[in-house]
């Protein structure tokens, strides 16, 4: 039975991961692409803590085997339809009992067991220090409405290294970011699913990332790699209004007018009550443009804040053409111009957009 060490189990051990945690703790965070094969139920985990704690370890020991003695064959055809090659990889929380008792099973049926030394808890560690190491980020900066994630994307058909942070937060970081997107994961599932995103990214080359604020929705970036967004160098993709709006109202005309009047009642404190009332009535007449161009000068207006102390490399664009404002924003890195520093311009709006959404 070989016991791993946590990048031996995620890089060279063979066979899918099973994890034998209580359900309620798989879904609070898990190894991306871990399966669940819990030894025991929610309600019989809480009764054995219960015991532990009350009366002691070995009553809570024998109450354990007691739930486990009936499932021990559903747990092992569980695992065949798991792991139809026999091999498995195993962890419980720290490595102890759950996961040993499993193993048990499992070898006993012939499967051959990687067990990760020290659980998932030490996955937790590895994970924290994956957004304390130093990497080579480029961020990608741009008024709201620039289309900065679909240049992410182009950027990744070329061949260079992306992140795509809203994409594991499911939101794309506005008030309307949650529009079209699949509920957000906890913050502990974010935070594993981005470290294993950051492990598969190369060290030795500029990683491109979107400028973020520090939350994306209801999930935080760890500070450790917030930090380094926000002293890597920054490059604006600056896109006249009309465009950001008509590339904005697209996007929203194909969303349903209840989701899209929610997201600007959460915004009425900002906006203010007569521009929250125009913009409503704007969605009820179908004028996306017109909704846009209210909401858009909020959120220009925070951005351009947020951009007055930060040094940034500008780069013009006449439109939301993804693929040409890659280009362009490549040939501003690989010209060596991200030591030029400059102000984004405002063109006819006094906002600029932001981290918010597109």
């Amino acid at each position: 039975m070989p016991r791993h060490p946590i990048t031996d189990f995620l890089d060279t051990a063979a066979g899918p991961i099973l994890d034998v945690r209580a359900p309620a703790e798989y879904a609070q965070g898990h190894i991306p692409g871990a399966l669940s094969l819990p030894l025991f139920t929610d309600e019989e985990r809480a009764r054995i803590g219960t015991t532990y704690k009350q009366v002691n370890p070995e009553k809570a020991v024998l109450l354990g085997l007691d739930f486990f003695g009936p499932k021990m064959r559903a747990m092992v055809e569980q695992a065949q339809k798991l792991a139809p090659g026999q091999e498995v990889r195993l962890h419980c929380w720290r490595g102890g009992m759950r996961s040993g008792a499993v193993l048990w099973l499992l070898e006993l049926a012939g499967f051959h067991v990687n067990l990760l030394d020290k659980g998932y808890k030490d996955y937790r560690r590895w994970a924290l220090a994956e957004f304390a190491r130093p990497r080579q980020l480029r961020v990608l900066g741009g008024y709201t409405g620039s289309g900065k994630t679909a240049v992410l994307h182009a950027l990744a058909q070329r061949g260079e290294p992306v992140l795509d942070l809203e994409k594991l937060a499911n939101h794309l970081g506005s008030s309307f970011g949650a529009l079209g997107q699949p509920p957000q994961p906890t913050q502990e599932q974010f935070e594993n699913d981005l470290a294993a995103a950051l492990a598969r990214l190369p060290t030795d080359r500029p990683i491109w990332v979107e400028d973020e604020s520090r939350t994306i929705g209801s999930l935080g970036i760890p500070n450790a790699f917030f930090e380094q967004m926000r002293a890597a160098p920054l490059v604006v993709i600056d896109v006249h209004s009309e465009a950001r709006v008509q590339y904005l109202a697209a996007d929203y005309g194909r969303h349903d007018a209840g989701g899209l009047a929610s997201a600007v009642l959460r915004l009425r404190k900002r906006l203010g009550g007569l521009v929250t009332k125009e913009a409503l009535g704007a969605i009820a007449d179908g004028d996306m443009p017109r909704m846009v161009e209210l909401v858009l000068a909020y959120y220009d207006k925070t951005y351009g804040y947020g951009l007055a102390d930060r040094p940034a490399t500008t780069v013009p664009a006449a439109t939301t053409d993804a693929a040409a404002n890659a280009t362009l924003v490549l040939a501003a890195s690989q010209g060596n111009q991200l030591a030029v520093v400059t102000t984004p311009a405002n063109h006819d709006s006094d906002t600029a957009g932001g981290p918010a959404h597109q």
